[in-house]
């Protein structure tokens, strides 16, 4: 077999590729990331929440349950070692009407399940002592949630990997690929254009993961999932939140419901909605926020925060999750996917990684570099 050019190759520098990147480098592997964009986290990480996930809402002995534990706890460590600016402000949950209760304790029993062991049950009164303008007719207090700076975040994980001797290819996309003669050679264009050979390829490309993985021969067809996009749009508050705590409804299909977070600087935001789109093709996709969308906005937001006025929601961003189901469909767990599933040696690709893959970013990484480092 022929020497690989690199030992290992990261397809994509967002939060969980330069989570992976960097801890590949800090057990001793050569790696270097492919970026098809001019900087790091120019896609679903520069367009999420900013929200550090408790783990509450997903099935048990999920990839997504467990990798959220565990990977909350390991980032608010990162957060405290690298002086990345975070606050673990805590959120409620709402169940906003009576026809919302049960839901809201099957929440905190799924949770419990997870080794989510922090939440309270709060009643109406306990909501109003803790945020007054909260109506609701019970709540779950989960005091892990969090909020950060994820472009720190993202910053510190890329100075880490670098440190480590990593290196970052800007403005390189992949654009095919081979398995050939046990290695993976990929073809780039861009300012770095040609082909690369590496021993191990993880795939961490957020939307583009499906089309990338179409255009690398040697992976099986039927193993690759459709894209499937659900675009999550958010408005901002033209005033500053009356709330010290995130405030979340229950879920609906698809995403976590209208809810409200707080950035570091306490700006208000609500979002994301889902809107399922109906391109298939990542680079078409449309970032601008109708401003039409605001009149469910205020619908859904006045049912558990009344005291909002007309006038007060500005369309603000958007954000794409990468989805593995379609509309009506039950979420799908995370898909991280080794040789016995795609066919090709040293390749692991990542799909479907959307909330709450950024709070599950260093866990996730601690389990495709174990299977890296032991393949």
């Amino acid at each position: 077999m022929a020497a690989a050019d690199i030992e290992c190759l990261v397809i994509g520098a967002g939060v969980v590729g330069l989570a992976i990147a960097r801890k590949l480098a800090q057990a001793g592997r050569d790696v270097v990331v492919l970026e098809a964009a001019a900087g790091i986290g120019q896609g679903i990480s520069s367009r999420n929440s900013e929200v550090i996930h408790a783990g509450i809402y997903y099935p048990r002995d999920s990839r997504k349950a467990r990798f959220c534990v565990d990977g909350r706890k390991a980032l608010y460590a990162f957060c405290a070692s690298h002086g990345v600016p975070h606050r673990r402000c805590g959120k409620i949950l709402v169940a906003a009407a009576e026809d919302q209760r049960d839901q809201v304790l099957a929440i905190q029993k799924k949770a419990a399940a997870n080794g989510v062991d922090d939440l309270r049950l709060l009643d109406a009164a306990d909501m109003r002592a803790m945020e007054p303008e909260v109506q609701g007719v019970i709540g779950l207090h989960s005091p892990s949630t969090g909020i950060i700076d994820s472009h720190a975040l993202m910053l510190a994980l890329q100075g880490d990997l670098e440190a480590e001797g990593g290196a970052i290819a800007f403005r390189t996309e992949v654009v095919g690929g081979a398995a050939r003669d046990g290695l993976i050679e990929l073809t780039t264009a861009g300012e770095t254009t040609g082909s690369i050979t590496a021993a191990s390829v993880i795939l961490s490309a957020g939307l583009s993961a499906p089309r990338i993985a179409r255009a690398i021969a040697g992976i099986a067809p039927q193993s690759v999932p459709p894209g499937r996009f659900a675009k999550g749009n958010y408005f901002s508050l033209s005033r500053r939140a009356p709330f010290s705590r995130l405030v979340y409804p229950v879920p609906e299909p698809g995403g976590l419901g209208t809810h409200l977070t707080i950035d570091l600087s306490g700006r208000g935001r609500f979002g994301p909605d889902v809107e399922w789109l109906a391109t298939d093709d990542e680079r078409t996709i449309d970032y601008r926020v109708d401003p039409a969308r605001s009149e469910k906005f205020y619908a859904a937001i006045r049912r558990y925060w009344p005291g909002l006025r007309d006038g007060e929601l500005a369309p603000d961003y958007s954000g794409v999750r990468p989805k593995l189901t379609g509309p009506g469909e039950a979420d799908a767990d995370f898909s991280i996917q080794g040789a016995a599933t795609h066919g090709v040696p040293g390749l692991v690709a990542l799909y479907g990684i959307e909330s709450p893959g950024l709070t599950s970013s260093l866990a996730i990484a601690d389990h495709v570099a174990q299977m890296v480092l032991q393949s």
